[in-house]
Order: structure tokens, then sequence, then C-alpha cells
């Protein structure tokens, strides 16, 4: 499976932990960005290059998913669920993780690094 996932400076850590971890799992990730912490940068410059990659790679039948993060996760399924083909969910637990992919067919989820533990992180990416 490809994993297209992207970042500003709120999850920038959590990103590169979250890379390695996907890419020992047998994942094929793409970064997207941020490529350098900067405290500046904008959440919406780095979650469309993903959207629109994920939202591409669906459209021609392949197997892709996207994980997004922010501050809180909010803003970046927002932006997320403004193109077409798109369904993005904020995860925060097991159970929203799960419903998400099960109920709702997420190909995106958006992660907050402010709520989350790397841990926590890691075991829902996993779902």
């Amino acid at each position: 499976m490809k994993i297209y996932i992207g970042t500003d400076h709120a999850g920038f850590e959590l990103k590169e932990e979250l890379k390695s971890f996907l890419e020992s799992l047998g994942c094929k990730v793409k970064d997207m960005g941020a490529y350098e912490f900067d405290e500046t940068d904008d959440y919406p410059d780095f979650i469309w290059p993903v959207v629109k990659s994920v939202a591409e790679d669906i459209s021609r039948g392949l197997d892709t998913r996207g994980i997004v993060i922010g501050g809180s996760g909010q803003g970046e399924a927002i932006v997320a669920n403004k193109v077409r083909g798109i369904r993005a969910a904020v995860v925060y637990d097991e159970y929203s993780a799960k419903m998400s992919r099960e109920h709702n067919d997420a190909n995106i989820i958006s992660l907050g690094n402010r709520t989350l533990t790397i841990d926590k992180a890691k075991a829902l990416v996993k779902i």
C-alpha cells in the first residue's frame, strides 16, 4: 500500500517518526513535506499535495491512503474533505480509527500531534 504523508511544523517530528514506522511495516511512504521544521509554515501548503495525490491515485484504482498531521488535526481534515473522492477523518483513539475505516471508508486520517503520543499515533496508523 502507498501512503502519502504531510504536515506543517506542528507535526513535523511525529511525521518523521511515522514515516520510519510505516516503512518498517512494509508500506511505501511518500513524504509530501514539510521537509524541515519551520514554525512559520502553514498547513494547507503541505496537506493539499497529500490530498491531491491520494485523490488522483484513487481515481486510477490504486490502493492508496493518506495521513495528515497538525496540532489538533481538525483544520487538516477540513482542507482534505474539500476534494471530491476524499473521506478524511480525525482519529484520536482506536475506536475512532477503526470506525473511520470500517464504516466510513476513510482514505485519509488526520492526527493531532498536540493530542497524541508517538506510541498512540503508531497504534492508530496500523488500524
